[in-house]
């Protein structure tokens, strides 16, 4: 008798072992998915067990604690829109992969614009004085002149006068002392300013203290080294006080007014780097900084106009000319994943991954060695080369970025074909549990047993009334048995539930 209870043991703890042996079991002490398939298949990945869109290379468990699903090869045809494509065919297509992976966008901001003189640096040369024009030296509208350079040579007797005021009002203060002196020296001071308002040099002020000569004429000096705009001076010439003769510009320092449209204006900051070329200047590029930001609105091109400030020490830079702007604002945008501005890194993957449907976006995704599936995207802010993906896709996962649109076809054949077959019974599960609650939206909140024809363990999940009578005479805390069915992936509908 103690010999056969010894054999029965022996015979338990090897069926034992050999159960245990078919499973892995994880950290956390529960038991995970064969990593082999029956009959020998290979598992290529792992798939919600909700029914929702989401895949994992490896095993994992969803946010109810589920472990996904494992789909062995040959069985992924029943996901939808999945795609089958043999290696040759991967290879003739020209199919070309790339992970999504997360990288600091610089969102460019493409704008046109215009060369413009710095109004910073603008000059007129108005004499306060009335007189005539004896001579031109600079007598041509664009012509470049130098800072202190002659512009032209003036008579007036105004001036004349007013020098041998001030020679006469000196001298008397010298030949004076006492009271005199004093109620001289307020008319030479007063006769000094005003030559002084005049631009009257203060070399010729001091030769005229030391008893020269008045001068009769006077010499206009160009204030600034730049160009002549704008030229009234003709030789012989009648002026009146404040008369602007000349008009120059310093274009050592120029702007670019450029044109940004209004959905890019939130993103551009003063002070941000930007690059701008010139049809003038083929393969060269000039490195400037936005300076200011105007506050008004072209209502005609929905524009607003950024002042761009760039050196011009050549001159090269000439006004009026066309500029292509590209200015380097950082990726920040609008989108939920960051403020407008902010230096950033995302999860993105290529442009040319998007497939753009007008109303929605999607990419390829490579489940496993020619195995492609399609999912919907949402975008965020895109760069030249890289698109911000704020949903759809995880990092590192391998989207195609060329070929998609033939593998895109071909799911959409496929989803096509399948929609035109009878549509299959949905398959009915049961189970029993208690009911926990329900919802405002009707939703019925049930603690049921493990579910053995979907590998479901133990736990509380919302399932759906197919119509309200159902849950009439249901109260919390009643034990029950239901069948439910799946309606769409991941909503699970109950179409018979009774009291136990």
């Amino acid at each position: 008798m103690k010999n056969m209870a010894i054999i029965v043991l022996l015979v338990i703890a090897g069926l034992g072992g050999y159960w245990l042996g078919g499973r892995k079991v994880g950290a956390d002490g529960t038991a995970l998915q064969s990593a082999a398939a029956p009959s020998g298949k290979k598992i290529l990945y792992y798939r919600n067990p909700m029914g929702l869109p989401d895949t994992s290379p490896t095993p994992k468990k969803d946010a109810m604690g589920m472990d996904y699903i494992p789909v062995y090869e040959g069985e992924e045809e029943g996901i939808e829109g999945a795609v089958k494509i043999s290696p040759a065919k991967v290879q003739k297509l020209g199919v070309r992969t790339e992970a999504a992976a997360l990288r600091k966008l610089s969102r460019p901001i493409r704008a046109v614009g215009r060369v413009a003189v710095d109004e910073r640096r603008v000059y007129a040369i108005a004499p306060k004085f009335e007189g005539w024009i004896e001579r031109l030296f600079v007598n041509a509208t664009g012509q470049p002149v130098g800072r202190g350079q002659a512009l032209f040579e003036v008579y007036s007797p105004e001036l004349v006068s007013a020098q041998r005021e001030y020679q006469i009002a000196a001298r008397a203060v010298d030949q004076h002392d006492g009271a005199a002196q004093s109620s001289l020296r307020p008319v030479a001071e007063a006769a000094l300013a005003r030559l002084r308002n005049w631009d009257i040099s203060l070399e010729q002020i001091e030769r005229l203290k030391a008893g020269g000569e008045p001068t009769r004429t006077l010499i206009y000096r160009s204030p600034v080294a730049g160009v002549v705009l704008e030229k009234k001076a003709l030789q012989g010439q009648r002026f009146t006080p404040g008369e602007a003769l000349y008009q120059i510009a310093d274009i050592g320092t120029v702007w670019v007014l450029a044109d940004v449209f209004e959905r890019d204006i939130a993103a551009v900051r003063v002070g941000m780097p930007v690059t701008v070329k010139i049809d003038a200047w083929p393969g060269r590029e000039f490195a400037g900084r936005v300076g200011f930001i105007y506050p008004t609105l072209d209502a005609t091109t929905r524009t607003v106009p950024v002042r761009i400030e760039l050196t011009n020490p050549r001159g090269e830079l000439r006004p009026a000319m066309y500029a292509n702007v590209d200015i380097k604002a950082d990726a920040g945008g609008t989108t939920p994943a960051g403020k407008v501005g902010a230096d950033r890194t995302a999860l993105t993957v290529p442009v040319s991954a998007v497939i753009d449907g007008g109303t929605s976006q999607r990419v390829i995704v490579q489940l496993a060695e020619g195995r492609f599936e399609p999912r919907e995207v949402k975008l965020g802010v895109r760069s030249d080369d890289y698109v911000e993906v704020i949903e759809g896709v995880r990092e590192g996962e391998q989207v195609v970025v060329a070929a998609n649109f033939l593998i895109d076809s071909e799911s959409n054949l496929k989803a096509a074909l399948g929609g035109m077959r009878e549509a299959k019974t949905p398959v009915s599960h049961q189970a029993v549990g208690t009911l926990d609650g329900i919802e405002a939206d009707g939703t019925l909140m049930i603690s049921h047993e493990p579910v053995a024809s979907l590998n479901w363990p133990k736990m509380t999940m919302g399932f759906v009334p197919a119509h309200a009578a159902l849950a009439a005479n249901l109260k919390p805390g009643m034990p029950i048995a239901f069948e439910f069915v799946e309606r769409r992936p991941g909503e699970w509908v109950i179409t018979k539930i009774e009291r136990r």
